[in-house]
């Protein structure tokens, strides 16, 4: 069998860390490179196992620097590219917004070009349910598809809705293989705790008081961030392209009700609940029709939301020494001295 080489940018992360692991157990036959500049949300020592396998490397690098893009692409010969590399935390984004344009979007756009240039067969643009805005509270039938009309709600969804939409004119104008998937709030092992599952996990181990906004009334699609890989897998290997596929993981519930169920499963009191000044533009309601993907590549998500949120609260707990790494920021030391920098 041919051996394939994907790029996998953003690798260091939360989804792209899972979907790595996911690839090298599942095709032997794949070289799996990530590229990732280990920003604050980024920790190689995700990938601690990952770099002990052979038909594995990491690059450090800006998706958005065409000096290294250009080369490495001309070098490596990638097959397909999936691009999880996105600044995405939407307080970020209102306080600096600057940042998301340059990754989201001038990024997106140096791999592609650099894609077409060296003959890419396969590009996969990961994006968000984000840039539909949000759906009213009292509409509960009301669901996002693949025709909403983009309205984004914040600059870090503005940003992914920008770069959504030149994968697609990139299609149109060039023919080039993309596809764009859609997915709803992903949760699981890796995800950087200034999340909302893995901030309440980890300020209810320590018995502080968790934050909720507003009334904690705005709903989200929760989905495991194993199912989530597995639909991107499927569409890399079988979409169409030119199409855009929506993920959701079919469970609505309100940011009080999964606050609620991490306290419930951790043992602690609802006491610790503390709410405080909603977030400015805060989405009402994201909700995800994902029949597309189901009826046309087979997907469906197969983790109940009470039973990966077990799996991930037992994940924070098993691995007490990651959050601490993180929480004192002490997690980039590891590769400030492989690398020599902060």
């Amino acid at each position: 069998m041919k051996r394939l080489k994907i790029l996998v940018t953003g690798g260091a992360g939360f989804i792209g860390t899972n979907f790595i692991y996911r690839l090298l157990e599942r095709y032997e036959a794949y070289d799996v490179v990530c590229l990732d500049l280990l920003t604050y949300a980024g920790n190689l020592k995700n990938l601690e196992q990952a770099l002990e396998n052979p038909r594995f490397r990491f690059i450090r690098g800006d998706i958005a620097d065409r000096q290294l893009i250009e080369p490495l692409f001309e070098a490596e010969r990638f097959d397909a590219v999936v691009n999880f590399a996105a600044e995405s935390h939407v307080d970020r984004s209102i306080s600096n917004p600057g940042v998301f344009l340059m990754t989201n979007v001038i990024g997106t756009q140096v791999l592609m070009d650099a894609s077409r240039k060296t003959g890419v067969k396969r590009f996969h643009q990961v994006s968000t349910d984000e840039v539909y805005g949000d759906l009213p509270l009292d509409q509960p039938d009301l669901l996002f598809t693949e025709k909403t009309p983009i309205h984004a709600s914040s600059p870090y969804s503005a940003s992914k809705a920008s770069a959504d939409l030149i994968a697609l004119a990139y299609f149109r104008t060039y023919g080039f293989p993309i596809t764009v998937s859609r997915c709803s709030n992903n949760y699981g092992p890796y995800q950087f705790p200034e999340k909302l599952i893995p901030l309440m996990i980890s300020r209810a181990l320590c018995d502080k008081k968790l934050p909720v906004y507003g009334n904690g009334s705005n709903v989200r699609d929760w989905l495991y961030v194993g199912d989530h890989c597995a639909a991107v897998d499927l569409i890399v290997h079988r979409g169409v392209p030119g199409e855009v596929y929506n993920i959701g993981g079919n469970t609505e519930k309100t940011n009080l009700e999964v606050v609620k169920t991490v306290l419930a499963q951790l043992g602690k009191p609802e006491s610790l609940i503390e709410f405080v000044r909603d977030r400015a533009g805060h989405d009402l309601r994201y909700a995800i029709d994902a029949s597309k993907i189901k009826a046309e590549l087979g997907w469906e998500p197969e983790t109940a939301f009470d039973e990966g949120m077990a799996r991930t609260v037992a994940w924070y707990c098993q691995n007490s020494a990651w959050l601490d790494e993180i929480l004192t920021g002490s997690y980039r030391e590891y590769y400030a001295a492989m690398y020599g920098e902060d």
